[in-house]
């Protein structure tokens, strides 16, 4: 921020950038007493603001202005939460308090006030002079997300009114330092969009998640983007002839309805591209229809039904594709999502999803939380609305863990956003959910403990199976117990729920001591196998290693004698230069790269520059550099998720890099993965042209033929993305070949 005078040009753009929002919280204010506390909000702000300018340039009074926009127009907060969102920033930037917000505005505003305040001092204000070993044990960032989320038990709101503001942000991203951008859209996509989808923020999500590529991978943005653009110019006639005997079946079937056309975004193709190793080509449901209603009082189906008979109606008059329709009506998301997707033949060969929903569903689907609990509110119960109440207390009962570091908790939280939940039945036809990946044995344990403790089979459609058996959507499940059966260690080699995890370690505890002192036993003699010594420095640096809290040794112990840690060879790798804590750092970070990336190094001009093999960079990529304590720079692609990882958690190891000579003539591994029509000889073109036309060394090839259709891939060493790229364009062209594209290794 800096301080210089406005213009009269500031001014006329802050009048209109607040008759905007202005504009937006006359529809959502119940009357003018809530819109005087709106007015007041921005007269204080922007008094305060006054001659405050962002790193853009611009006034700073615009920031609180867009971001109270996204509150109420993308989420639809009300204006207490709008006033909130324009005050956000007072308290941390001007000499005012939050008690001069409360003497002005009241308790509530206050409140949301003081909670973004909180997380905005420590995001934005790391302390500097923490000694070197307590940035080791525990990460500053780690602790600031566990702030946000501590908020979600005290008010919803000011983690949906830091979405807006982390929203803004990255909409304001350009005007940042390069490693800045790659500090903040790192942690935009490791918590801040698995949190907007599992409130249920759609809008907001697919925006970050668009700037998040725009930046990542400006090549792939761009050439997506492109193609979008001229599929659409291509077909839009045909989605709207398409659309035209939908429209009039509806109509004479009396239905109150709006359709909207909608085409992926860049990042859902891109992310269906890396994920499914197709080209863009094969990206079939490129669009997608919403078809919305409004149901009517008088006619006797059900909101439900009324969906169902929308459908029988649509698919009356296209071909659709069974395995395609996912009924989200019967059986809600978790985050509160219902509709009714089906995808329909047109009559041109266009595949199209169609999404049925209510004007109640498609409020919950684009505003999210916000909406469902005003839905709530007005009375409309869905089968759903205890499922955001379990995850609220889910969040809260891993909050107040003491057993869970803040870096621990990041991982837990992180992987909870973002795993998707399956729906499950018990024997008398009740509904479940549970996470995805989830055993039986973990849905013992979310029944009840006891039942989690005592169980010793289980039935899963009325088959027999083991605890260990993988349940799927749909499944019935029921769990057989016996009065003397008890927890084994062993089953936590299968849990994958953390409270079934824990409830098992908790049954252990009683016998802590034995357990103890057999990991202790176990870890001396993996110790002395590969040369050290057990002693209690070796314990702590292992325990800390592993983030277990207070790095406590008993507690270590006790997670390898249960079969939670497995000791190994690698432990040379975190005791080796142990001698200080700087060289402590850098072994853990070495360790890290080795057990995640296993990395090829190189000297560079600026120090030891390893190219992470986890997503394996190559010269051209566009990188993001991770500086661990000792100098190391880790380059990795900057859509890798590893390095997403880390920079959430140590923000301030990203730093600045640029192509020069870090890879000299180094070769470097890249995997082709391909497909097409087998013909005699097509695999001796393929390898002729990469041997001998552009002298590229082919480490490996993997090729199978099934009914005259091949596919496999190719691993390669290049120089270069450019000379990768070349290869690419080549192979695509050889008759028979239908998609060459660069996959993950």
């Amino acid at each position: 921020m800096s301080i210089s005078r406005f213009t009269e040009q500031d001014y006329e753009l802050i009048r209109e950038s607040y008759a905007q929002l202005k504009d937006a919280a006359q529809k959502r204010c119940a009357n003018q007493e809530e819109l005087d506390v709106v007015q007041k909000a921005f007269d204080f702000a922007n008094e305060a603001h006054k001659d405050v300018r962002r790193r853009s340039g611009g006034p700073y009074i615009i920031h609180p202005i867009e971001v109270a926009k996204i509150v109420v127009s993308n989420i639809g907060l009300g204006y207490k939460s709008i006033a909130a969102a324009l005050l956000h920033d007072v308290v941390e930037d001007t000499d005012y308090t939050v008690d001069d917000i409360r003497n002005l505005f009241g308790d509530k505003i206050a409140s949301l006030v003081d909670g973004l305040t909180k997380i905005k001092v420590v995001l934005d204000n790391e302390d500097r002079s923490k000694r070197l070993e307590d940035v080791y044990s525990e990460s500053l960032q780690a602790e600031n997300f566990k702030r946000i989320l501590l908020t979600l038990n005290d008010d919803v709101r000011v983690v949906l009114i830091k979405l807006a503001d982390r929203l803004h942000n990255c909409r304001t991203i350009d005007s940042m330092p390069e490693f800045k951008r790659d500090k903040i859209l790192s942690e935009t996509m490791f918590i801040f969009i698995p949190l907007a989808h599992r409130l249920g923020l759609y809008e907001i999500k697919s925006e970050m998640e668009n700037i998040w590529l725009k930046y990542k991978e400006p090549d792939a943005y761009k050439d997506i983007s492109a193609l979008v653009d001229k599929n659409i110019m291509g077909q839009e006639k045909e989605i709207d002839e398409f659309i035209t005997p939908i429209r009039d079946a509806l109509s004479k079937a009396g239905f109150n309805f709006e359709i909207r056309k909608r085409v992926k975004t860049p990042y859902s193709i891109w992310h269906k591209m890396q994920t499914k190793n197709i080209p863009f080509e094969q990206v079939y449901d490129l669009y997608a229809l919403r078809i919305v209603f409004t149901p009517e009082t008088d006619r006797k189906e059900s909101e439900r039904d009324q969906c169902y008979h929308i459908f029988s109606i649509i698919t009356g008059l296209y071909r659709y594709k069974p395995d395609r329709v996912r009924d989200w009506v019967k059986h809600p998301k978790s985050n509160g999502y219902e509709a009714l997707h089906c995808t329909l033949m047109s009559d041109k060969g266009i595949w199209i999803e169609v999404q049925i929903r209510s004007k109640r569903m498609d409020d919950i689907a684009e505003k999210g939380i916000a909406a469902h609990w005003a839905y709530k509110k007005e009375g409309y119960l869905s089968e759903n609305d205890s499922e955001m109440d379990k995850w609220l207390a889910k969040v809260k009962e891993i909050l107040v863990s003491p057993d869970v570091n803040a870096l621990e908790l990041l991982d837990i939280i992180h992987n909870d956003l973002v795993s998707s939940d399956i729906i499950l039945f018990t024997p008398k036809g009740e509904q479940k959910s549970i996470s995805k990946g989830a055993t039986a044995l973990d849905f013992a344990y979310s029944i009840h403990t006891e039942i989690g403790n005592k169980a010793i089979a289980a039935k899963v459609n009325m088959r027999l199976v083991p605890l260990s058996h993988v349940l799927k959507t749909g499944d019935q499940v029921e769990i057989i117990t016996a009065e003397n059966e008890q927890p084994k260690m062993e089953w936590l080699q299968f849990l994958q729920t953390r409270h079934a995890k824990n409830a098992v370690i908790d049954y252990f505890k009683d016998y802590k001591k034995d357990i103890a002192e057999t990991g202790k036993k176990t870890l001396g003699e993996q110790l002395e196998s590969i040369g050290y010594r057990m002693d209690k420095d070796s314990a702590d640096i292992i325990a800390r290693h592993y983030g277990i809290p207070g790095r406590n040794a008993e507690e270590l112990y006790f997670r390898i004698g249960l079969g939670i840690i497995k000791p190994d060879a690698s432990l040379g790798d975190i005791l080796a230069s142990s001698n200080s804590i700087s060289k402590t750092l850098s072994r853990h970070f070495s360790f890290f790269s080795r057990r995640r990336e296993n990395p090829a190094q190189q000297q560079g001009e600026k120090g030891n520059v390893v190219f992470a093999s986890c997503c394996s960079p190559i010269p051209g990529d566009p990188v993001v550099a991770i500086k661990s304590p000792d100098g190391t720079i880790t380059l990795h692609k900057k859509s890798c998720p590893v390095a997403d990882s880390i920079a959430s958690k140590h923000g301030d190891w990203v730093v600045t890099h640029t192509w020069g000579s870090d890879g000299n003539q180094q070769i470097f591994p890249a995997r082709l993965s391909i497909k097409g029509i087998d013909r005699v000889g097509l695999l001796n073109e393929i390898s002729r042209y990469i041997s001998l036309v552009m002298g590229v060394n082919m480490r490996k090839v993997y090729l199978s033929t099934e009914e005259g259709i091949f596919e496999g891939y190719i691993d390669l060493s290049v120089h270069d993305r450019s000379a990768l790229e070349r290869m690419i364009r080549k192979l695509n062209s050889i008759d028979g070949i239908t998609s060459v594209v660069r996959t993950e290794l």
